[in-house]
């Protein structure tokens, strides 16, 4: 994003919309700080700009700059899996389509959120912590397409100087490997600059109850119950 410093009358308006802080207002006029933007496209859509002054350049669309936009602004759907947002519709809509199986556990480890968002090296750190452990990353993720070997959860050398609003992990996943994962996952957070949210997902037991709850307690986790639930707008691909 940029503003048009001959437009601009420096009125600061814009400054409080952007979700990551990349807009300076100074010396009468705003500036957009094109290393800490990350292409959301909120100060172009929400901000009152009496001027009109706000704007995307070509460059903006031209890769690897592109990756900004498609991870950061959700009107923006991925051109290799045609959905908007970070991750599949199972983790980024209220559409629970059964994709996780009865016995089976999803898992998203969503980083960066809107004031800080996150950049790919830091992603890499964890993808290649997860590799290591033998967990296969969800092929339909956009994320798991910016990887130059799914195997080692390396990602591509020329995006991982990108920022983004934020980027998720998804894989899939037995109860079992949990005693590994975890720790992988708590290891590897010492080492994360942003921050991130870790998902699990998993069909519901006997009562309603949750069958991974007390492996996750075990293990030093206390998940909240913050649970997408299937109401009948969903398309379940299975009963199980």
């Amino acid at each position: 994003m940029r503003i048009d410093e001959v437009s601009c009358t420096g009125c600061g308006q814009c400054v409080p919309y952007c979700p990551v802080g990349a807009i300076i207002c100074d010396d009468d006029v705003a500036t957009i700080d094109e290393e800490g933007c990350v292409e959301c496209g909120t100060c172009l859509r929400a901000a009152p700009c009496p001027s009109g002054a706000i704007y995307r350049p070509p460059a903006a669309f031209q890769w690897p700059r592109s990756v900004r936009t498609a991870f950061s602004d959700p009107l923006v759907p991925h051109k290799e899996t045609g959905v908007r947002g970070r991750g599949t519709e199972e983790v980024k809509t209220n559409d629970v389509t059964g994709r996780v199986k009865r016995g089976r556990v999803g898992m998203a480890l969503e980083f960066g959120r809107p004031g800080i968002g996150t950049d790919f090296h830091d992603v890499e750190k964890m993808t290649m912590a997860l590799a290591r452990i033998g967990v296969n990353f969800e092929p339909n993720n956009p994320l798991t397409f910016l990887m130059e070997d799914v195997r080692t959860g390396k990602i591509r050398d020329d995006v991982k100087g990108e920022r983004v609003l934020s980027a998720i992990i998804e894989f899939e996943t037995e109860p079992a490997k949990l005693v590994e994962i975890v720790p992988a996952v708590r290891e590897t957070a010492k080492q994360i600059k942003s921050v991130f949210s870790w998902c699990a997902i998993t069909r519901l037991g006997p009562g309603k109850s949750i069958p991974i709850m007390d492996q996750l307690r075990e293990l030093g986790l206390e998940p909240r119950i913050n649970a997408k639930i299937n109401v009948g707008l969903g398309r379940p691909l299975a009963a199980d």
